[in-house]
């Protein structure tokens, strides 16, 4: 299965920081956030990554190379303009290819087990969820018995971690637009998995949260 980091972000409320460097590159626990990703992912198989970039795109691409330090071949998919999760996906699929993947928003930090993540045949998307943080104390959808549903269930947080069957994207067009409206219908259709993440799982957006994950992970290093 390959996997896609979405690193096309302007990354707007961690200005000035993202001013002279993409988000995906900040630097954490001594290394950019975006290598903590693609570790992970090395180390739970995946040997095939697609990185979509667009805000200093070419930044990314001179750090990371073709993956070659981490075992892995690394694809980009330049957007110029960033063209939203949906559209972002949409123009990757000819580099992700007909099965399955993995998509993962570049600006979290969550201590998931990838290996295993399962999407069912009938299903054309299984999603992470976890418990509501402050900045997003409403939540995003529905989980009941291990299915997103229309309206019953606990209402949770999207993790930024799902994976997807390119049937998705089905009838889409070029151009910038949203996945959520892509995975609500395919809710209705009963066609959407989910499972809840209790771990850790911080949603990088702003400076503060920057910090509090750069705190967190030195308190890991130190107690080992």
């Amino acid at each position: 299965m390959k996997a896609m980091i979405l690193a096309a972000g302007r990354g707007e409320r961690m200005r000035p920081l993202t001013d002279s460097m993409p988000k995906p590159l900040l630097p954490v626990a001594g290394k950019p956030l975006i290598v903590h990703h693609i570790e992970r992912l090395a180390k739970a198989g995946y040997r095939e990554i697609v990185i979509n970039h667009a805000h200093l795109g070419e930044m990314i691409e001179d750090r990371l190379g073709r993956g070659d330090q981490w075992g892995v071949a690394i694809d980009y998919s330049a957007e110029g303009q960033a063209l939203e999760t949906g559209g972002g996906i949409f123009k990757a699929l000819p580099l992700l290819g007909d099965s399955p993947f993995l998509v993962i928003n570049g600006d979290i930090w969550c201590d998931v087990d990838l290996t295993q993540l399962n999407l069912e045949p009938d299903d054309l998307a299984h999603l992470v969820l976890v418990p509501n943080p402050a900045h997003n104390p409403l939540g995003d959808f529905y989980l009941l018995d291990e299915r997103l549903s229309d309206g019953s269930g606990e209402m949770l947080t999207f993790s930024g971690i799902g994976l997807y069957d390119p049937q998705l994207f089905s009838g889409c067009r070029a151009g910038a637009f949203p996945l959520a409206p892509l995975i609500r219908q395919a809710i209705s259709l009963g066609r959407v998995s989910g499972e809840l993440h209790v771990g850790e799982w911080i949603d990088v957006g702003t400076p503060q949260r920057l910090e509090k994950l750069e705190q967190k992970l030195d308190s890991f290093s130190n107690s080992i």
